[in-house]
């Protein structure tokens, strides 16, 4: 269906600019950007710890199989 895939350079560079323009635009506090994603960052690192547990629990379930 889709013939084009991105180049992986081009893909780095696009994420090495997304990377440094939230870091910049983080960093100057427009519009109180930073307390909102530091509060989002803060949720998010409880989802993160979750999915990772559950991720183990997986794979040790798996293993159990085995």
């Amino acid at each position: 269906m889709f013939k084009y895939t991105m180049n992986k350079w081009l893909g780095l560079f696009i994420g090495l600019i997304l990377v440094v323009a939230t870091v910049y635009f983080a960093g100057m506090n427009t519009w109180g950007l930073r307390y909102a994603a530091i509060t989002v960052f803060k949720g998010m690192l409880i989802w993160i710890v979750f999915f990772i547990g559950l991720l183990l629990i997986i794979l040790g379930i798996s293993d159990l199989k085995d």
